[in-house]
């Protein structure tokens, strides 16, 4: 027999009943029930149930265990007595009479339980990982992730995609997020970066002459974390292709998202058709670029109906004759909720640092719809019916307002859409809605600055006629703000998954669209001259995307936040409470690098 195990603990079945096993893993649970000692076996595989009486010649030694201890079992397998089954467990018809066992490894104290599912503070999970990651849950959770990753990957390659490898140290790019540095100890004063994203490389694989690219790529931003962001490092599905337009990338694509959930969510309808919605159109309904298609409430500009000379209620039309615009976010259903509904939207609006939202409850009296609440006596009848039917609201039905110069007024009312569609519990949230985010706008008016900006990523291809963009006056702001990208994102379920273009791959275009955004040709050498080169010594046309692995497993597990999908994370200050790390280093390895300390006063 093996020196550790003949099965593993979720192996045993009716089928073994009367043989001698060798199991051996953690306690998870131990039972004492008067002399009669249970032990429930646990290792990768599953659970045993694992029984010892005075009898037995482990007996005493099996009375010393602890949770947690890892131990060897030897014993016959019987059937459990009839009324003690577990149905619920795959070994659940069957025990293991214990004849002989050793401890293999003692546990002291535990720093917080293995069994159960109870919570414990964030601080105590990231030191004890390796506890946390023997619960159930969070077990299943990187298994699941590693089954997705494997699909992912056995998808590109049959959508016809080859793996690469592209490298870690690299050169610090002036765009995007902060890099992570590393010092060079043979070049003294000169450092590496790790990578934010294997984008320079994907594109000159792509110069190269590789047709069909994608790599599960661990990527490195120095930037604050969040619930759906890991601080320091996360993986993507990065992709590149030649010779295709965004539509092409669509088509490649589709088929492996759409896959990979459909396998993974344990029966949960999936979209079918990856809806595509221009950016513009997704601001306007959704008050957001990341919207949840989820919630079937869409917002409407009823700006002009409030600047009509028989609508009063000059707290709006005095904002919209500023400049600014009033959005209108339905609340199907709602009159019939109590005044305290409508109370708690307004405050939660001035926790957004709003002076509130305006509303008006619709009612059927007479056959004719009619208005009710704080600014309805301001809208005349005719005018409700407008706004009514523009927001395809009925009796029992009310709306919302937001008003205020406009980027503020989206984002409320984007924010508002959420929160009444989770309070009213509109829509089906179990469920994935996947869609396309396209026609980013190629520029944007910088307001502090009085200039134009790129709004996005300024290596986008734009959509725009190449002939009249080589020609544009660099001062016609109406035109240059008019110009989108061939720029999209994946969005499902309200989180962003994926950013990606078509790139320009034209070094004159791209000169062009630099200095459109006030960059002399001279900058643009100086920070990207070794991409332009590439691009200018026959670059196909080509673009990408790069889907993020970490939000979509946290997605399929049904998870809120991204560390119980990621094996070892940091804490949201950026550290490795295990690890220790980041940490100081030796006076002699600050020597080697050539680097002397300044730190800040504390």
């Amino acid at each position: 027999m093996h020196r550790y195990r003949s099965h593993t603990c979720g192996d045993i079945r009716e089928s073994h009943v009367g043989e001698t096993v060798r199991l051996s893993g953690w306690c998870h649970r131990i039972r004492d029930h008067g002399g009669l000692l249970f032990i429930d076996l646990r290792d990768h595989y599953g659970m045993t149930q694992c029984v010892v009486d005075p009898d037995s010649a482990a007996f005493k030694m099996a009375e010393t265990v602890r949770s947690e201890w890892v131990v060897r079992f030897d014993g016959k397998v019987r059937k459990r007595p009839e009324g003690t089954e577990n149905p619920e467990l795959p070994t659940g018809m069957v025990e293991i009479f214990i004849t002989d066992m050793e401890i293999l490894g003692p546990a002291a104290e535990l720093p917080m339980p293995v069994f159960g599912d109870q919570e414990y503070p964030e601080d105590v999970r990231l030191r004890y990982r390796f506890l946390d990651l023997r619960r159930e849950k969070l077990h299943q959770n990187i298994m699941k992730r590693g089954a997705i990753i494997d699909s992912l990957r056995t998808r590109m390659k049959n959508q016809g995609f080859f793996e690469f490898q592209t490298p870690i140290l690299t050169a610090s790019s002036p765009e995007g997020a902060r890099d992570f540095l590393v010092p060079s100890r043979l070049h003294p004063g000169k450092f590496y970066a790790l990578p934010q994203a294997p984008q320079q490389f994907k594109q000159l694989t792509m110069i190269a002459g590789f047709d069909r690219y994608f790599q599960i790529a661990p990527c490195f931003r120095d930037e604050d974390a969040r619930a759906d962001r890991s601080p320091g490092e996360f993986y993507q599905l990065d992709i590149e292709m030649s010779f295709v337009t965004q539509e092409d990338v669509f088509q490649a694509i589709e088929p492996v998202l759409r896959g990979v959930f459909e396998e993974f969510a344990n029966g949960r309808p999936v979209s079918k058709v990856f809806q595509r919605i221009p950016y513009a159109e997704s601001m306007l309904k959704y008050g957001s670029d990341k919207p949840d298609l989820r919630n079937p409430i869409e917002i409407v500009d009823v700006s002009e109906e409030f600047l009509r000379d028989d609508v009063n209620f000059n707290a709006f039309k005095n904002v919209v004759k500023a400049g600014g615009v009033v959005r209108a976010i339905p609340a199907p259903g709602s009159a019939t909720q109590p005044r305290s509904f409508f109370d708690k939207i307004n405050d939660w609006a001035r926790g957004e640092g709003a002076p509130g939202l305006g509303y008006i409850i619709f009612e059927e009296q007479d056959g004719k719809l009619v208005g009710k609440g704080p600014i309805a006596k301001f809208v005349p009848e005719n005018v409700q019916e407008i706004i009514a039917k523009k927001a395809g609201l009925k009796a029992g039905d009310a709306v919302f307002f937001a008003a205020d110069e406009k980027n503020k007024a989206v984002s409320l009312a984007g924010k508002a859409r959420v929160r009444i569609g989770d309070d009213l519990g509109l829509g089906d949230k179990d469920q994935f809605i996947l869609c396309w985010i396209t026609d980013f706008p190629m520029y944007e008016w910088n307001e502090d600055e009085k200039r134009i900006d790129f709004s996005h990523n300024p290596f986008s291809m734009p959509n725009y006629d190449h002939d009249a963009f080589m020609a544009l006056d660099p001062n016609d702001k109406d035109t240059i703000l008019s110009i989108n990208a061939f720029q999209y994102d994946i969005v499902c379920n309200g989180y962003e998954l994926s950013s990606g273009a078509i790139r320009n791959h034209r070094p004159d275009i791209m000169h062009k669209a630099f200095e459109i955004a006030g960059y002399g040709s001279d900058v643009l050498e100086e920070k990207f001259g070794g991409m332009l080169k590439a691009l200018s010594l026959g670059a196909p046309p080509h673009g990408g995307i790069a889907p993020g692995i970490d939000r979509i497993v946290m997605l399929l597990c049904d998870e809120q936040n991204l560390r119980e999908v990621v094996l070892y994370p940091m804490n949201q200050r950026a550290e490795d409470l295990m690890m220790g790390a980041p940490s100081n280093v030796s006076p002699k390895q600050l020597r080697e690098l050539s680097i002397r300390l300044n730190l800040p006063e504390k």
